[in-house]
């Protein structure tokens, strides 16, 4: 998987540059619970930028 390919379907989709990882995590988080993309998908994009170092604001304790 590219960094590339998931930063340009954001700022294509978004019409602006990510500013971080997380905003890319969230793009795709929001992208599965739309329906847009399946759970594989989703999982491998979240395993990729996991291990770039996103975080999920799903993964904070508040």
């Amino acid at each position: 998987m590219l960094i590339n390919e998931l930063i340009s379907n954001y700022e294509t989709d978004r019409k602006e540059a990510p500013k971080t990882l997380n905003d890319i995590l969230d793009f795709y988080q929001n992208k599965y619970i739309s329906g847009d993309i399946d759970i594989k998908v989703y999982r491998d994009i979240y395993n990729f930028l996991h291990q770039q170092g996103a975080t999920s604001a799903h993964e904070y304790i508040y």
